[in-house]
C-alpha cells in the first residue's frame, strides 16, 4: 500500500510511520507538513526515530499524490478543505483522523465523496468504534429517564474539548434515542439542576493521558457504564492503517470506522 501521510511530524503522524514500517508492506510515497515546520526536509523514518526510508517531508500535497494509493490525514482542521480538494482532484482516497472539524469541512467532505472514497473518524481505535455502537444500542434500549453523562481525559497539549471522540459518543447516544444531538448536548456544566434528556460532558486534561472515555447511563438505583482506555497511541495508528487499507478500491462515498469493522449494516 502506497501512502501519503499528512501531518507527518505530529504525534499521530509519527505513530503511523512507526506502525507502518513495522508492518513491512506499507510504502510512504509522500510526507506532508505545514510551511515552516522544523520537520520539512527531514527523512520521515529518521523523524520517527527509525532508520532513513528515503521519503523526505515536504509541504505540497498535490505534488506527491501521483504515486499514492491513499492519503492519511492527521494534520490540522484548518488544512482539511485543501487536503480534500487535492485528493478529489487526483482521484486518491483519504482517511481523515483530524478532530475539531467544522461544518464547512464536513460539507467539503460531502463534495469530495462524490468523486473519491472519504473516511472521517474522530477516533481510529477499533475498540472505540465498537464502543460507539454499544453506546448507541444502550441509549436505544434503556428508558429515557436514564441520564447520560460522558467523561473524557487526554494529555495536557490537546487543543479541542470535549474531544472529537467524546462528541461522537454523544452523537451515538442521541442517535440511539432518536433526538437531535445539538438540542440535548451540554458540553460544559457551570451549575444548575440537570434537565431531563441532557447529554452532559466533563473534560480532564493532564500529563500524558493518551485517551480515556466513559459513558454512564444513570438511572434510579442503578448505573450502566461503558468505556474505553487507550494506553498506547499505536492503537490509533494501526486502526488508521487498517482503515486506509480497507478504503483502497472502494467506490466514491462517505465512510466511517463502523464500515471498516463490518458493523455499519446493523446501525
Amino acid at each position: 500500500m502506497r501512502v501519503v501521510i499528512v501531518g507527518a511530524s505530529g504525534r499521530m503522524g509519527l505513530a503511523i510511520t512507526r506502525a507502518a514500517i513495522e508492518m513491512g508492506d506499507v510504502m510512504f510515497v509522500g510526507a506532508i507538513d505545514r510551511e515552516g515546520a522544523a520537520a520539512v526536509g527531514r527523512d520521515l523514518g529518521e523523524l520517527a526515530g527509525l532508520p532513513a526510508i528515503g521519503t523526505r517531508v515536504t509541504t505540497d500535497l498535490a505534488v506527491v499524490l501521483g504515486d499514492a494509493d491513499v492519503v492519511i490525514d492527521f494534520s490540522a482542521a484548518s488544512a482539511t478543505l485543501g487536503n480534500l480538494a487535492a485528493c478529489a482532484n487526483a482521484g486518491v482516497p483519504i482517511v481523515i483522523g483530524t478532530t475539531g472539524l467544522d461544518a464547512d469541512a464536513h460539507s467539503a467532505a460531502a463534495v469530495a465523496a462524490q468523486h473519491i472514497p472519504v473516511l472521517i473518524a474522530a477516533n481510529t481505535s477499533l475498540g472505540v468504534t465498537l464502543l460507539l455502537e454499544l453506546v448507541r444500542q444502550a441509549a436505544r434500549s434503556l428508558p429515557a429517564d436514564f441520564d447520560i453523562e460522558i467523561v473524557e481525559g487526554h494529555h495536557r497539549h490537546k487543543k479541542d474539548a470535549p474531544s472529537g471522540t467524546a462528541l461522537a459518543l454523544g452523537r451515538a447516544a442521541a442517535a440511539g434515542r432518536g433526538v437531535e444531538f445539538d438540542r440535548v448536548a451540554v458540553p460544559a456544566r457551570t451549575g444548575g439542576e440537570r434537565q431531563r434528556g441532557e447529554i452532559g460532558f466533563a473534560v480532564v486534561r493532564g500529563g500524558d493521558i493518551v485517551g480515556d472515555h466513559q459513558v454512564t447511563f444513570a438511572g434510579e438505583g442503578e448505573r450502566v457504564t461503558l468505556g474505553h482506555q487507550a494506553t498506547d497511541r499505536a492503537i490509533f495508528a494501526r486502526g488508521a492503517l487498517q482503515a486506509a487499507r480497507w478504503l483502497v478500491g472502494r467506490p466514491a462515498g462517505r465512510y466511517e470506522m463502523l464500515d471498516v469493522i463490518g458493523l455499519k449494516t446493523i446501525v
